[in-house]
């Protein structure tokens, strides 16, 4: 009886529940790759809020769009597997509603200062593509680097339910809890970093700031170009960031190809002539090259990050996704030690600077393409957060380091999504209901029924109880 009553309960939850689904595409073009995401929402929630989730995700392989200036066509065949994975993600007929935005970052911002002709071409390219699909095709953009820490940061507390919350009553309401902030990494005084932004009756002003030549890719090039130049612009040079087991060669146009560094590039200048790059696995030797990309000195406000940038003082709480995931995650996996201090952050940035190729293999043996970059990489993101962004023991076990929240990856795509196709209302979100009076009252009705039954069950075994009780002593 109350097995019965439980699935007719939930069964009328399923019944009732908003059948009608809407999606949603968006391709996040990074620099280093391009992923598409798919998001779905109650059709009868166009203006609420809440309820987007994510349905389903396809990463690109190969490199970023940005890598195919140059080759007719290449940037949009790139996007085939995974809009045809799109096409069967989603229901048939809901093909024509679904609109699709493509918001490209840091590595096209590089291409479009570089070569602005190229940019605009592998633009219409991929719009061409997408066009071909039975999708509503919205648009290819290139964002800023505000608006991708804005979108970032609307990602990030939409998801967390800091802008309002749905009650099991059916009423939206504001949590009354701090918003989190977003540090992404792909790329107060200062105006210019400011941003104000109005959702749900609130006010927010953020601040938000785009450092465009420090994300990892770029990060790794300069770090390369920067040790060229400084050793004479030799054939073979050394890098103490490398593992001591690392001998590879690369051509020049692999280090000199990008605006970031331009300033190092030798003249005259062969795109086609190699270099050879060993690796010596020295930290104190890394971390003093690292520090030569940061500007700390000179501050024309009351407080900067580095490179003369206003930054105010980190307070609350952040999450940190992207490749601040990535690095924090490995760097667990290969000492083995949790990193949630400033002095555990370090230790493990020394330790991963002085491991080889080999023991690298042994801690994460599916990430070779990955490992003579780790020091590389440790050593910056300790720079950038512990002396750029002036996180310390009291704030830095403040910031979560999350590839997802919940079944939803956290970047800037959900958040573009919301704002472009309407679903961030900036008033207040009156009195709404999931379900009508009457099905409520059906629910209730039916829940009443289940607890009245499981009442009756129980007298009904401590009666029957009793009464073998009662014939067992006679």
């Amino acid at each position: 009886m109350g097995i019965f009553l439980f699935s007719l309960f939930f069964s009328a939850l399923a019944l009732f529940s908003p059948l009608s689904l809407q999606y949603g595409i968006v391709l996040d073009a990074g620099s280093s790759h391009t992923a598409l995401f798919i998001y779905r929402w109650p059709a009868d929630k166009q203006n609420g809020t809440g309820v987007v989730t994510q349905h389903a995700e396809c990463h690109v392989k190969g490199e970023g769009i940005s890598s195919y200036a140059g080759q007719k066509g290449g940037a949009g065949e790139s996007l085939v597997d995974c809009l045809d994975q799109a096409v069967r993600d989603i229901p048939k007929d809901k093909h024509q509603l679904t609109p699709v935005y493509l918001g490209a970052t840091a590595g096209m911002r590089l291409l479009n200062i570089s070569n602005p002709k190229q940019s605009d071409q592998i633009l219409k390219e991929v719009g061409d593509k997408i066009k071909s699909y039975p999708f509503k095709f919205e648009g290819a953009a290139i964002l800023s680097g505000q608006e991708e820490g804005a979108y970032g940061w609307v990602t990030v507390n939409y998801l967390l339910e800091n802008f309002i919350k749905y009650g099991f009553i059916g009423r939206w309401m504001s949590p009354g809890r701090a918003t989190v902030g977003a540090l992404d990494l792909g790329g107060v005084e200062g105006k210019q970093n400011m941003m104000e932004m109005r959702l749900y009756g609130q006010n927010y002003s953020l601040y938000t700031h785009s450092f465009l030549c420090y994300g990892i890719n770029q990060v790794y090039n300069r770090m390369l170009a920067h040790l060229v130049k400084s050793q004479g612009y030799v054939q073979s040079v050394t890098n103490p960031c490398y593992p001591p087991d690392v001998n590879t060669t690369l051509k020049m146009k692999d280090v000199f190809s990008s605006p970031c560094t331009e300033e190092h590039k030798p003249k005259p200048y062969n795109p086609e002539g190699t270099l050879t790059v060993k690796g010596s696995g020295n930290y104190q030797q890394c971390e003093g090259n690292m520090s030569n990309m940061f500007s700390f000195q000179d501050c024309p406000f009351s407080q900067c990050s580095f490179n003369g940038i206003s930054q105010p003082n980190v307070t609350g709480n952040f999450m940190a996704f992207s490749t601040f995931f990535y690095v924090h995650s490995s760097l667990r996996q290969l000492t083995g030690k949790p990193v949630n201090t400033p002095q555990q952050l370090q230790e493990a940035a020394q330790t991963t600077c002085s491991m080889t190729l080999s023991q690298m293999s042994n801690q994460i043996p599916d990430q070779s393409a990955h490992w003579k970059n780790y020091c590389t990489a440790s050593v910056f993101i300790k720079t950038l957060v512990l002396r750029g962004y002036a996180f310390d023991n009291a704030t830095f076990p403040q910031i979560s380091f999350q590839k997802k929240a919940g079944d939803t990856s956290v970047g800037w795509a959900l958040g573009y999504m919301l704002n472009l196709s309407n679903l961030l209302p900036a008033e207040k979100v009156g009195l709404r209901k999931a379900l009508t009076p009457g099905v409520w009252g059906t629910l209730i009705f039916l829940f009443a029924l289940l607890v009245a039954a499981a009442l009756g069950f129980l007298l009904y075994r401590v009666q029957y109880e009793r009464k073998d009780s009662d014939e067992g002593a006679i």
